[in-house]
């Protein structure tokens, strides 16, 4: 028997040292400590109110503790895009901007939109993301340096030469464990293995594509190629007609595979041959470097769809 809806709905504003609670549509507000105590009272205090939703905004991870702890007691909570939530404040007059504020925006928004509440993703997937991002930020961090040591003064060149031969021992290790990791799971063994096959993908963007988009192969092309951001959209008003671009999406898996473009016009002879065509009818490099992303993330999707490892025509 399916369970009456509350037709409450919760807003948390998240910041290093506070969580800021708004309900509607009681009004009621609350504060609490974002630490694990405070965690523990809020997930208590929200458990009792039986929320249709409980809406998060993405803070740059302060935010995964209190979700963590409230999914794990079964609520139903979403995180989404900060973007949405400005454009929807503004969309409502709500100029003004404190953590009380936009608490009520949040709760406002869940009331209004209701967005789909999805699982949370499986603790080996989360680490599997930890260690990517973790990745990515050592190989920023040597890029910078290795930028730094063309203009150092012999002072100081001694310092950072050391200070890269440490990241890169970093990286090497970060590498094993992501390697580790998915040699320790069968599905992801297979996946990765399939992901590999296509000429242009190599470990990093493999892994990359595990953690950043578990949906592949379970989506429609246009679906996946909307989630991703790399599918052109309109911009037309009335007799007017812009020119298409992409917008949205997951920016860390468009970087990879932009990386992966880049390689497969070289390698790959199926991307080759379509880039040049696109270039022969005067499509611009970055459009036709686009539309080889598009491809490649819709070929993958197919080869995990289907189970299959590449196979040229």
């Amino acid at each position: 028997m399916n369970q009456p809806k509350s037709n409450v709905f919760v807003g948390v504003d998240v910041s290093k040292d506070r969580l800021d609670v708004a309900v509607r549509p009681s009004g009621e507000r609350k504060s609490f400590d974002n630490d694990k105590a405070g965690i523990a009272r809020m997930t208590d205090d929200l458990g009792r109110l039986s929320p249709e939703i409980i809406l998060f905004e993405a803070t740059g991870g302060w935010q995964m503790n209190a979700v963590n702890a409230l999914a794990a007691r079964q609520l139903p909570v979403v995180v989404i895009n900060p973007r949405q939530v400005r454009d929807f404040a503004k969309a409502t007059g709500q100029l003004a901007k404190t953590d009380a504020i936009d608490a009520a925006i949040l709760a406002h928004f869940a009331e209004a939109v209701r967005p789909e509440i999805r699982k949370l993703k499986p603790l080996e997937l989360r680490k599997l993301e930890a260690l990517n991002t973790r990745r990515r930020q050592i190989v920023e961090m040597i890029t910078a340096e290795r930028n730094r040591l063309i203009t150092a003064p012999e002072w100081t060149r001694g310092d950072i030469e050391e200070h890269i031969a440490i990241l890169k021992k970093h990286l090497a290790a970060i590498n094993k464990d992501i390697d580790k990791l998915i040699r320790q799971s069968p599905l992801w063994r297979e996946k990765d293995k399939i992901l590999k096959s296509f000429p242009g993908v190599g470990p990093v963007t493999a892994s990359m594509m595990l953690s950043d988009l578990p949906e592949l192969g379970s989506l429609n092309p246009k679906a996946i190629a909307a989630l991703v951001g790399v599918a052109p959209l309109n911009c037309d008003s009335g007799k007017h007609q812009g020119k298409r671009k992409i917008w949205g999406g997951r920016a860390c898996v468009r970087s990879i595979l932009y990386m992966c473009a880049r390689s497969a016009v070289r390698w790959n002879p199926v991307i080759r041959d379509f880039y040049q065509r696109l270039l022969g009818v005067g499509k611009p490099y970055k459009v036709a470097l686009t539309a080889c992303m598009r491809k490649i993330l819709i070929i993958l999707n197919a080869m995990m769809r289907d189970q299959i490892c590449w196979r040229a025509a």
